[in-house]
């Protein structure tokens, strides 16, 4: 049986948790989250975490959890650093994606991978939508979401690839612009048209 593997994509805070939420609660599809990979990869006590630690002054909170909020100042200021978290974080992101694709015997797999195109994860996908809003809406809303200022929210997009670019790539575009109702009703549509290869 071929498996159908879903990657969800787009820029920081277009909807993408929107979208898989709603395909959880209404397909009952399993979702795999590149982000929760990504925590479980600087987990207390892990290899990845001591490399950071030792690249990094008081980079670690009194628990000895990640400072994340002092990471992101550095990764989003300096690219350098950011490609070198990356390179840690990434590789430990793929395998776990791997192993649960090879594990999942069902039909239809979600994939949330906020850089699907920009680290190369296409392959392990069969299809890729992406989630997309107005660069004025995505600003605003990551700016509200958290907690950011204008500057603090323009450095975490540009790090990304435009989404100009990945509506391009994409095999399905979901426009969330306008109200939730034409974003979910767009999310029926893709799920029940399965890709034609």
């Amino acid at each position: 049986m071929k498996k159908r593997l879903i990657g969800i994509t787009g820029g920081i805070a277009t909807g993408k948790s929107t979208v898989s939420n709603y395909l959880a609660e209404k397909y009952q599809l399993p979702i795999l989250d590149a982000d929760m990979y990504a925590r479980d990869a600087v987990a207390v006590g892990s290899p990845i975490l001591k490399e950071i630690s030792q690249r990094y002054d008081n980079i670690l909170l009194p628990d000895n959890s990640l400072n994340r909020q002092l990471l992101g100042e550095i990764v989003f200021k300096n690219q350098n650093e950011r490609l070198w978290i990356e390179s840690l974080i990434h590789p430990y992101v793929r395998k776990k994606f791997n192993q649960e694709i090879v594990k999942y015997t069902g039909e239809t797999l979600v994939l949330v991978i906020p850089l699907l195109f920009e680290v190369g994860l296409t392959n392990i996908v069969t299809e890729t939508w992406v989630v997309s809003c107005s660069e004025e809406q995505q600003l605003a809303r990551l700016m509200h979401r958290n907690n950011l200022t204008l500057e603090q929210a323009q450095a975490r997009i540009k790090s990304q690839m435009p989404l100009s670019e990945k509506r391009k790539l994409a095999d399905v575009v979901l426009d969330n612009s306008q109200s939730l109702e034409i974003l979910l009703k767009s999310v029926d549509t893709a799920i029940n048209q399965a890709k034609v290869i």
